[in-house]
C-alpha cells in the first residue's frame, strides 16, 4: 500500500508538471504569434496552444515511460550519457517534424491555403525547429534524470540512517548481554566469600544479588536510564559490597538533586564503582574512599568515581572499561568522553562526559 502510495504521489506531481510546463511553453508561443501577426485570430492561436502541449507531452512521456520500462533513471552516468544524447537527438527531430506538420496544416487551413508544398515548407524551417526542439528536449531529459538522481540519494540516505540505527541497536544490544554476566558473576564470587566468612550476611547479600538482576531484567532494553534509577542500583551494589568489606570501604557522595532526572547508559556509574573497588579497594590491606561526585558543567554531565590505589599499568583496560567506552560512543556519537587518571596521594580518578539529556 505504502509503494502505490508514493507511486501515486509521483505520478500525480509528474502530470502536474507536465500541464503546467508545456502549458506556460505553449502559452508563450501563442503569444508570440499573436504578437507578430497582422491579422490577430484567437482560433489560431488556441489550435497552436493545443497542438504545442499534446506534442510536448506525447514526447516527453514516452521518453518517461521508456526510461522506466528499461532502468534508465538506475544506470550510473557513463551508462546514462549515451542515451541521453541519442534520446535527446531522437526526440528533438520528432518535435522538428511533428511541428513543422502542425504548423503547415494550419496555415494551410486556417491562413492561406496557397502556402505551397510541405517539403518546401519544412526545407524553410527545419533548422530553426530542430534547435527549439533539442534545446526543449534537453531541458526536459535533464529535469527528469535529476529529479529521479535527487529521488534515488534520498532513498539511499533513508536506508542508510536506518541501517546505522539498526547496526546502533544491535551493537548496544550485544554489549548489554556481555555486560550482565560480567556484572554478576562479580557479585556471585563477592557471595562466595561471604558464605564462608559469614552465613547470616551470605543470605542478605543474595537477598540484594535477587533485587540487582530483577533490575537488570527491566533495564534489558532500555538504552538510557535515570542518574536516581542508576544509583538505586549503585546503593544496592555498594550494600553488597560493604558486606564483604565492611570497614575497609568507605563511601562518599556528592551529587545534588538537580541531576537526579538526567538519563545515561545503564551500568555505567555501577561499572566504575565496580571497577574502582575491584581493582583499588580489594587490592589495599587497609581498604580505601569510593567517592562519586556528579555536576553538571554547561551542556555537558560530568561523573567522577575517585577510589584509593594505584593505577594499573596493564594497556589492555578491562571488559567493563572497554564495555562502557564502546556504549558512550555508540550512544552519543563520539560526543562523549572517558578518562581514567592517576591522582596523588594514591588515587585513582573514572571521569566520564557526556551531553546532558
Amino acid at each position: 500500500m505504502k509503494t502505490n502510495t508514493a507511486t501515486s504521489h509521483w505520478v500525480s506531481l509528474y502530470w502536474k508538471c507536465q500541464l503546467i510546463g508545456w502549458s506556460l511553453t505553449s502559452l508563450w508561443w501563442a503569444y508570440q504569434g499573436l504578437a507578430n501577426s497582422i491579422e490577430k485570430s484567437y482560433t489560431v492561436a488556441a489550435i497552436h496552444f493545443i497542438g504545442d502541449c499534446s506534442i510536448g507531452i506525447l514526447l516527453t512521456h514516452s521518453y518517461r515511460n521508456l526510461s522506466l520500462k528499461h532502468g534508465w533513471n538506475k544506470l550510473n552516468l557513463n551508462s546514462l550519457l549515451p542515451r541521453i544524447i541519442l534520446s535527446v537527438g531522437v526526440l528533438g527531430s520528432l518535435f522538428m517534424l511533428l511541428i513543422a506538420i502542425k504548423l503547415y496544416l494550419v496555415r494551410m487551413y486556417f491562413i492561406d491555403q496557397s502556402v505551397g508544398s510541405f517539403t518546401d515548407f519544412f526545407k524553410d524551417n527545419w533548422m530553426t525547429l530542430l534547435v527549439t526542439g533539442i534545446r526543449l528536449m534537453a531541458v526536459w531529459v535533464l529535469a527528469f534524470h535529476l529529479y529521479h538522481y535527487a529521488q534515488y540519494r534520498i532513498h539511499m540516505a533513508e536506508e542508510n540512517a536506518q541501517l546505522s540505527i539498526l547496526a546502533k541497536q544491535t551493537q548496544l544490544n550485544n554489549l548489554s548481554a556481555q555486560l550482565n554476566p560480567h556484572f554478576f558473576f562479580n557479585s556471585l564470587n563477592n557471595i562466595k566469600f561471604l558464605v564462608i566468612e559469614n552465613p547470616q550476611e551470605a543470605r542478605r547479600a543474595i537477598d540484594l544479588l535477587s533485587d540487582l538482576l530483577r533490575t537488570s531484567l527491566y533495564r534489558k532494553e532500555e538504552h538510557v536510564v535515570s542518574i536516581k534509577q542508576e544509583l538505586n542500583l549503585v546503593n544496592d551494589y555498594l550494600e553488597l559490597e560493604k558486606l564483604r568489606f565492611e570497614e575497609r570501604l568507605q563511601i562518599q557522595m556528592n551529587i545534588p538533586e538537580e541531576v537526579m532526572a538526567y538519563e545515561i547508559p545503564p551500568f555505567s556509574i555501577q561499572t566504575l564503582v565496580e571497577n574502582a573497588i575491584k581493582h583499588g579497594i580489594s587490592t589495599r590491606k587497609e581498604g580505601g574512599l569510593v567517592s562519586i561526585c556528579i555536576e553538571k558543567q554547561d551542556s555537558y554531565l560530568k561523573i567522577a568515581i575517585e577510589n584509593s590505589g594505584k593505577l594499573s599499568n596493564s594497556t589492555t583496560p578491562g571488559l567493563g572499561i572497554r564495555n562502557l567506552t564502546e556504549r558512550l560512543n555508540l550512544q552519543f556519537a563520539g560526543k562523549a568522553t572517558f578518562a581514567l587518571t592517576a591522582q596523588e596521594n594514591d588515587k585513582v580518578l573514572a571521569t566520564i562526559c557526556i551531553p546532558a539529556l
